[in-house]
């Protein structure tokens, strides 16, 4: 994947230090992310570039944005990534685990997001940083959960995006921790493609689930209307 700098309409985000780059899912969830409550302060566990973050700093006007990202060189450019940007000010990213941050955050957020690793363990390379980046084992689903119970503020939403594969179980886990999902948006490649990611929003409100479908392309670099009124904001060719 390229390490060239990933430019939208209103911000750019250099990549090169990061394990993992731009991707699909990540745009889609900054897209998609509900923001009815109009959140005051936004949480983006394991935030990589940041582009998370920025995303939702150009679609909200949430005063208190923080990101978290324990990698080192990465966390330096998900700092860069938000000091160049339009929102600075209302940025900032922590050089924590989950875990510490946890432990010492006293706060809660209205609206927690994340692009959580989700690869299996028998698919891991010789490349450290990028393990971290992408496999189950450096945030399990369960200590994420637990994590977000404790940080999301009683009337918050907690939204992420994950395989479809993964869909019911993530949702019974969900569960031990009081968290119910109101939103499901399932996305695939093309119509006769086979559903690849769930995008799910959770609250601690039983409130009857809304669930959709998104296809991206009708063929190779022919957008669907849906995806492209979903993404127009930000690409640079939408």
């Amino acid at each position: 994947m390229s390490n060239k700098p990933f430019s939208f309409k209103q911000f750019t985000v250099l990549q090169d230090q990061c394990a993992m780059k731009i991707g699909t899912d990540s745009v889609l969830l900054g897209a998609w992310t509900p923001l009815a409550g109009n959140p005051f302060s936004i949480l983006d566990i394991g935030a990589g570039t940041g582009v998370l973050s920025l995303m939702l700093a150009q679609r909200s006007r949430a005063e208190v944005i923080d990101a978290l990202e324990i990698d080192d060189l990465t966390y330096e450019q998900c700092v860069h990534n938000f000091e160049q940007s339009p929102w600075g000010d209302r940025l900032f990213c922590y050089h924590a685990s989950l875990e510490e941050f946890v432990d010492e955050i006293e706060d809660d957020y209205d609206l927690i997001v994340c692009n959580p690793p989700f690869y299996s363990e028998n698919y891991k390379t010789d490349d450290s940083q990028r393990d971290l980046a992408r496999f189950q084992d450096a945030m399990p689903f369960e200590h994420l959960l637990e994590s977000v119970s404790i940080l999301l503020n009683p009337e918050g939403v907690f939204a992420l995006i994950i395989p479809f594969n993964e869909e019911e179980k993530f949702i019974s886990l969900a569960s031990d921790f009081l968290l119910i999902p109101n939103k499901i948006l399932r996305v695939k490649g093309r119509p006769e493609s086979e559903t690849k990611r769930s995008l799910i929003e959770f609250s601690f409100h039983d409130t009857p689930i809304k669930i959709e479908e998104l296809v991206i392309e009708t063929e190779r670099h022919q957008y669907t209307q849906d995806y492209i009124a979903l993404t127009k904001d930000f690409y640079l060719k939408m």
